[in-house]
């Protein structure tokens, strides 16, 4: 059982697909099934239901958690003895939601540690969780709760989330509207898993209503494009409205408690991070998330974050 085919599984069971897995790893899929094959071998068990597509079953699941687990560890083994031996000065890995947030504290942190190497990751939030046990990642910044079990979190920000119309709409003259002021109105928005779609979707169903949604995407920095060329409405974070790139459109306040997003860094809580994810850990939770500015703000607070 050696880490090459530990960390082709893993890829296997990531896609579900073998062929895929193939095609990512660079190599031959008759190759990789016997890969496969030999593991289950040698644990005695199916990994897969193969009845129709592949399907990681309850022992594969329990097997990939514990090779995450111990690949993280021996890849944190490595860096740890590259850092005191003082080989290079570390990287930093950073995941999260959208780019967009990070740009302000990223740019402090180039120009305060230029020679650390930061690695970013976008990824949902269920995949930031499973890549921080896995220590995949060193710090995740989420704009939405996730399960926070051996997890610590910390609390950047919370801010109001916009409605956001096309200046000729007819809504766009309102300074606020309620949820049912919407309730036939087209959106444009996110896919699901994604913090903009689970605001929206949460939104409306405070009111037992669906929104109509028109167009949906990967894409949360094309979205106020689309608004501005009048395919619909959207939901967008008070930090986009302090932009001075933002596009010309009309900025609404929906009357509702539940439009708001916090903004959270997490890490492993059993972690031993590196120096670079020390300094960088630092300086986020250092920036003034209202402003956008460093070394104006108090740090956040530690806090427990629901389900």
């Amino acid at each position: 059982m050696d880490l090459n085919s530990l960390r082709q599984f893993l890829v296997v069971a990531r896609l579900e697909h073998l062929s895929r897995a193939a095609d990512e790893l660079r190599v031959a899929q008759p190759s990789l099934s016997r890969t496969v094959a030999r593991l289950e071998s040698e644990l005695g068990t199916p990994l897969f239901d193969r009845a129709g597509r592949l399907r990681l079953n309850d022992a594969g699941r329990l097997f990939a958690g514990y090779v995450e687990r111990s690949l993280g560890e021996l890849d944190a083994g490595v860096r740890a003895v590259a850092e005191a031996a003082g080989a290079g000065f570390g990287t930093v890995r950073l995941a999260a939601e959208t780019f967009f947030t990070l740009t302000g504290p990223l740019a402090a942190f180039k120009r305060a540690h230029p020679q650390v190497e930061v690695e970013i990751h976008q990824l949902g939030a269920e995949e930031m969780s499973r890549r921080l046990r896995a220590q995949d990642v060193d710090l995740c910044v989420a704009s939405q709760p996730i399960p926070a079990e051996g997890l610590t979190a910390v609390r950047l920000l919370d801010e109001p989330v916009w409605l956001v119309a096309p200046l000729g709409h007819p809504l766009a003259g309102r300074t606020s509207v309620s949820v049912e002021d919407l309730a036939d109105q087209p959106f444009v928005t996110t896919r699901r898993g994604h913090w903009q779609r689970r605001v929206l979707d949460r939104l409306f169903a405070t009111k037992d209503l669906t929104p109509r949604i028109v167009c949906e995407g990967d894409e949360p920095g094309a979205v106020q494009a689309l608004v501005t060329a009048g395919l619909g409405l959207t939901l967008t974070p008070e930090m986009a409205r302090r932009s001075p790139i933002s596009a010309p459109v009309a900025w609404i306040a929906v009357d509702s408690p539940e439009c708001h997003r916090t903004l959270t860094l997490l890490w492993g809580t059993d972690t031993r991070l590196p120096a670079a994810a020390e300094l960088m850990r630092a300086t986020i939770t250092g920036w003034d998330w209202s402003s956008g500015a460093a070394g104006m703000g108090r740090p956040g607070g530690k806090t427990s974050l629901p389900t």
